[in-house]
């Protein structure tokens, strides 16, 4: 407590922060030493009508940020609630009329209706030179080739749209009557201008657009004045509580991690995977193998993600041990435990929802190489896990070979429970993974960037100090060893099998998974 003007004790300040997911939200209140006070989470669908489509309801995902914003407003009490700030997934689009309602379904980062689209792009004479301008790659997940997805098929709807959106500018939009986008998630749509934080024309001409039919670009660190009337009554909030801007996700999730110094990147490993530094300018692979999005005012997040995580994990479980129940991870990660580094010289591409970085390419499969029979399912279980690290070590090379320094990795996500996902990880990368106590994910990280807009925080760079290392993995030498070994024939896979790849998908409508 703090002492106020008249004597009497004042309660700490605190921000929310309030974290827009996939498939769910949560909402967080963080004083400002970084105690975690209250905390809601509301879920919401991820439909798939069609093949290819990733589609959600905004209106569904709006209620569930009013919900938890609400409940966790009545928990701390709303005159400690010094301002909101908002972190969201990235890459999602919304088409809106000129009332700012919905014409469009929220078309989600995991949608990929757009491949041919993303792919006649990249192939393009300027293809490289778009992602080099934009910081995005030029992917079936990003806003741009969505946008000339819906041009081609959806001509008569595009003549309706009056403006493109993701779900923060629609939720923000919502509560402040401020339609405007934060640099970091507008450097994740393809469609501006890294180097000139401005929207690009090229881009905008590509996705047969006008500026004026995009959000007002600002800073993440752009505080908004207050809440409508209705928003104020849906949150519980005095109409008067600034709203931060805030950024993206993936990284807000450094700062959530602490991973905000040189040389500190931040590993995550949920249903999918990622693994980010932050710099202090813009940084384009010559390549275009990995991203490069804003944090805040003088700091980028450069890096690369990946689609199969978890999820190659849950797959295993289903397919190959669907005689261990409906939770086998345990039994699962006891199983790949059994077998040694390597897998008995079984390799498994891990990419059962295509892939993302390095390659970025909506063309790729899973594959087993090197299988024998002398190879039981428990060599298919780790080889399966050894993939996801394997693919996670194609990203950080990328990163190094970009020229960046990666001197430190801090961990976090769902695999962090399991000591053989960790160790793995270690000594895959060949490298020390420390992990993290209390405050992980974006919710924090948007609450810091929140404290630091409203001048509670001098900067963002206390998150360093604000999160604790709770332990540390080492590679094993002789596993290392063998990993390192493995590694550049994991990578040549790729390439050797894209002609197949490409035969496949060619092939694919006429090989249904299902009799009739």
């Amino acid at each position: 407590m703090r002492p106020g003007p008249d004597g009497a004790a004042r309660p700490e300040a605190v921000v929310v922060g309030v974290d827009i997911g996939t498939t769910s939200t949560k909402a967080v209140a963080f004083a400002v030493g970084g105690e975690q006070l209250a905390a809601s989470s509301a879920g919401y669908p991820l439909t798939e009508p069609h093949p290819g489509h990733a589609v959600q309801d905004p209106e569904l995902i709006l209620q569930a940020v009013l919900d938890t914003v609400r409940a966790v407003v009545e928990e701390v009490g709303a005159q400690r609630v010094a301002g909101l700030s908002f972190s969201a997934a990235m890459h999602s689009l919304l088409g809106l009329s000129p009332e700012g309602e919905p014409l469009t379904p929220l078309v989600t980062w995991a949608d990929t209706r757009a491949s041919v689209q993303a792919e006649r792009l990249r192939a393009s004479a300027g293809g490289l030179a778009l992602h080099r301008r934009t910081g995005t790659p030029v992917h079936p997940m990003s806003p741009l080739p969505k946008l000339v997805w819906f041009h081609d098929q959806e001509p008569k709807l595009c003549e309706r749209v009056a403006f493109w959106a993701g779900i923060k500018e629609f939720v923000l939009l919502r509560l402040c009557n401020a339609l405007v986008t934060d640099h970091s998630v507008a450097s994740a749509t393809g469609l501006m201008n890294i180097h000139e934080l401005a929207w690009d024309g090229e881009a905008l001409a590509l996705a047969g657009i006008l500026p004026e039919q995009l959000p007002e670009l600002v800073p993440t660190t752009h505080v908004l004045p207050g809440l409508t009337e209705t928003g104020a009554r849906a949150t519980g909030l005095p109409a008067s509580t600034p709203v931060v801007v805030g950024a993206s996700d993936g990284p807000l999730a450094n700062l959530g991690l602490g991973a905000v110094r040189p040389g500190v990147a931040a590993c995550s490993i949920g249903t999918s995977g990622a693994l980010r530094v932050v710099v202090d300018r813009p940084v384009v692979d010559p390549l275009g193998r990995v991203f490069c999005y804003a944090l805040t005012p003088g700091r980028w997040v450069v890096g690369g993600a990946i689609n199969n995580g978890g999820v190659v994990l849950g797959w295993a479980g289903d397919t190959l041990a669907p005689d261990l129940g409906e939770e086998p991870e345990e039994e699962l990660l006891a199983l790949a435990a059994s077998v040694p580094a390597g897998s008995g010289g079984l390799l498994m591409l891990p990419y059962l929802l295509s892939e993302r970085a390095p390659h970025w390419s909506s063309l790729p499969r899973g594959a087993y190489v090197g299988l024998t029979r002398a190879h039981r399912r428990e060599h298919l279980v780790r080889a399966a896990l050894e993939g996801v690290c394997q693919q996670l070590g194609l990203v950080l090379q990328s990163m190094r070979s970009a020229g960046l320094a990666v001197e430190q990795i801090r961990a976090t996500g769902g695999f962090a429970r399991s000591p053989l996902w960790r160790q793995l990880l270690a000594d895959v990368l060949g490298t020390d993974i420390s992990f993290a106590s209390g405050h992980e994910g974006s919710g924090f990280g948007a609450a810091l960037l929140g404290m630091q807009a409203l001048g509670l925080i001098e900067s963002v760079d206390v998150a360093a100090d604000l999160v604790e290392v709770q332990s540390t993995v080492r590679p094993d030498p002789a596993d290392a060893a063998v990993h390192a070994s493995l590694q550049p024939v994991f990578e040549q896979l790729y390439e050797a099998l894209v002609p197949t790849f490409t035969s496949l998908r060619r092939l694919g409508p006429s090989l249904p998974l299902e009799r009739g």
